[in-house]
């Protein structure tokens, strides 16, 4: 399985992104998902890209169509204390033991038909939100800045630090997965390891609980 995208949960309307620009991040596009209530600031890579999401809208967020959804719960990860990462994994044959079973949702920015398949996790809630999109195989970004100041290119692995310990299935899907692990953890966290990290550097970024080694 391969990682489409990853977003964050930020309560700031997405200023700690200013961090990553400081970090010697390009930053990207920004997109309003329109009736879903939440915006973004993003981060483009050669494979990946990294979105930092805010809620604009939180009439939004929880009306009928959205609330069943789960994400305004993470959005309020600082108080109930679920995840408040999004695991996005590209839409391949692979992929559909994993979403056998999964939640159907029809946004209003995508065409009638255009479903995003979504595991909401709501009962190990320190796991990420995870999806996959309605496009077959990896989408394209020509127009988006891959470039980065501190010469990060692709992301090698994505590691989720979690909390709960208990047998789960979602998780054993990973088991043999080599780009995206789940670890036990006394913290909720995420890793992006680029590169292999073949400059021997590593950067924490607390408000967004993530560490980028390169």
């Amino acid at each position: 399985m391969n990682i489409d995208h990853i977003f964050i949960f930020t309560n700031d309307n997405g200023k700690v992104a200013d961090e990553l620009v400081d970090f010697g991040l390009t930053e990207g596009s920004k997109r309003i998902h329109v009736g879903q209530g939440t915006t973004n600031r993003k981060f483009y890579f050669e494979n990946f890209f990294l979105e930092i999401l805010w809620v604009h809208n939180e009439n939004e967020i929880k009306s009928d169509k959205t609330k069943p959804l789960g994400l305004w719960q993470r959005a309020e990860y600082k108080t109930n204390h679920f995840s408040p990462f999004g695991l996005c994994i590209v839409n391949a044959d692979d992929t559909d033991t994993i979403f056998e079973n999964a939640y159907k949702y029809q946004p209003d920015y995508f065409p009638q038909g255009m479903e995003i398949d979504i595991i909401k996790n709501e009962e190990q809630s320190d796991l990420p939100w995870t999806f996959r999109l309605p496009f077959k195989e990896q989408k394209k970004h020509e127009n988006e800045p891959t470039k980065h100041k501190n010469e990060i290119c692709v992301l090698t692995n994505a590691i989720f630090e979690y909390k709960t310990i208990s047998e789960n299935k979602f998780i054993d899907y990973f088991k043999n997965q080599i780009h995206i692990q789940f670890i036990e953890s006394s913290r909720n966290w995420l890793n992006l390891i680029f590169d292999n990290g073949k400059q021997r550097k590593k950067q924490d970024f607390e408000k967004l609980k993530l560490t980028i080694e390169y």
